[in-house]
């Protein structure tokens, strides 16, 4: 069973985690989700956790004792195994990167806010910083919930039909092709008719040719990497 960690300062922002696919895969006991307060670790009596920054600036600053002592803490309970932290200045996040994240058996995800946190706590406790991409979001819950689910869904057993993430977007390198269901027309739009003729060979030429077609149209950078993967 997968265990996954959430350090944060608003823990009823998860209850995403109870429904559809990953609340399924907990009823499976595939998965399991531990979500840690991080005012509990705070030692004063009004629970802080930041403080004002070192040299001015605006906003305050999550502290490294605080932080520190609570992922010292959960690594010696629960033997995880690798810290990420969400952060704008991290690695942008990627299939490859949920990937290798689904193959850890137990990980913890700080999420970050304000203006973020000491740097001596990210050196001394963090092993990755993860980014959404180029844009500032309030905090790491949410970030946090995207990374977790795209990681965890790559995980036997988790999505119910098991060929389906092997067929997602960037599973490949490309953009995934175009999905259609009944009815077979609609106000004049049909679908294409190569998915009705039953050949199952023509529609997997069909769908890798409109896979490269939809990722030359939106992600072109993204088709200049497969490429150079095929030689």
């Amino acid at each position: 069973m997968r265990q996954i960690h959430i350090l944060t300062l608003f823990p009823h922002l998860f209850d995403y985690f109870n429904h559809s696919i990953l609340g399924r895969a907990q009823k499976k006991g595939l998965v399991q989700f531990f979500i840690h307060d991080l005012r509990n670790y705070s030692t004063d009596k009004h629970k802080s956790v930041d403080d004002q920054p070192y040299g001015g600036g605006a906003g305050m600053v999550l502290k490294v004792d605080v932080l520190v002592s609570a992922v010292r803490d959960l690594k010696e309970k629960f033997k995880i195994e690798h810290v990420v932290l969400m952060s704008p200045r991290g690695k942008t996040f990627s299939h490859s990167i949920a990937q290798n994240l689904s193959n850890l058996n137990s990980w913890l995800i700080i999420c970050g806010r304000y203006e973020g946190l000491d740097e001596r706590a990210i050196q001394m406790v963090v092993d990755q910083e993860i980014s959404l991409g180029d844009y500032v979001i309030t905090g790491g819950e949410l970030a946090s919930q995207v990374v977790a689910d795209a990681a965890l869904r790559l995980i036997p057993g988790v999505v119910g039909n098991s060929e389906s993430p092997q067929f997602d977007s960037f599973a490949n390198g490309l953009l995934e092709y175009p999905h259609y269901t009944r009815p077979a027309e609609f106000e004049g739009k049909k679908v294409p008719e190569i998915l009705l003729n039953g050949n199952h060979e023509e529609i997997k030429k069909w769908r890798d040719s409109e896979s490269l077609k939809l990722t030359l149209k939106n992600r072109p950078d993204l088709v200049e990497k497969f490429l150079k993967k095929q030689k």
